[in-house]
């Protein structure tokens, strides 16, 4: 990750807090808490009931061996992004949920903010399914649904100033374009050169083009896309 968000000078507009991207952050970390009491046996076996896994979602999990059989499998569109692999994992997505989603929420709505999130996510684990339909290895973690934000925030505030860790390690202050630009194109070099073959790196791609389809339905009225928001 080239450049890690910290915090935008883009205060709220239209709503006095962001509730619904609080209450997502906290779910998560409530979750990945919870996930801490598991022995790594009954962790790995909460991954397969509740990650997405494309050869059982689309009806192939009769090749599946019985452990990664799953007797529900369209729940698993939702419950997937509610898990993350590891510490690094979890902090990594709400970072960027912590710095987009409350901007986009004011732009939407808290309600209509949830539906979107929710729906942003649910496209990226389908993105990531017909990329992968023969796979028995369970889908876990946000980063679909945070790259449908991240397309949102780009799409209404491009050139807000995000501050950020560029290589984790130097503080700068970029325009959001710059910032979420630089992450789309280490996605389009991941995929073609196949350089991190263990990422869900279509679920990126399925959540952040959701994400552009959706924002001109689900924004309100009067927010505009391109350029509000303060430039900094």
């Amino acid at each position: 990750m080239v450049f890690v968000p910290l915090y935008d000078d883009n205060h709220l507009k239209f709503i006095p807090f962001q509730a619904t991207t609080w209450i997502l952050i906290a779910i998560n970390f409530a979750v990945f808490i919870w996930q801490q009491t598991f022995t790594p046996e009954a962790l790995d076996l909460f991954a397969v009931h509740a990650g997405v896994i494309p050869a059982s979602l689309f009806g192939g999990g009769g090749t599946l061996p019985m452990e990664l059989q799953q007797t529900q499998p369209e729940l698993t569109l939702i419950t997937y992004m509610f898990l993350h692999g590891d510490i690094w994992h979890l902090l990594g997505n709400m970072a960027f949920l912590w710095v987009f989603g409350d901007n986009v929420e004011d732009a939407m709505g808290s309600i209509r903010f949830l539906f979107f999130y929710l729906i942003c996510g649910v496209v990226a684990a389908l993105a990531h399914t017909y990329a992968n339909l023969s796979s028995g290895a369970p889908l876990i973690g946000a980063s679909g649904a945070t790259a449908g934000v991240i397309a949102a925030y780009v799409m209404l505030y491009p050139r807000v100033r995000v501050w950020v860790l560029a290589f984790a390690r130097i503080p700068l202050r970029l325009a959001a374009w710059l910032v979420i630009g630089s992450w789309i194109v280490l996605q389009i070099v991941f995929i073609a050169t196949a350089a991190l073959p263990e990422t869900a790196l279509w679920a990126h791609v399925g959540g952040f083009v959701a994400g552009l389809v959706l924002i001109p339905i689900f924004k309100r009225r009067e927010q505009p896309l391109f350029g509000a928001g303060r430039p900094g």
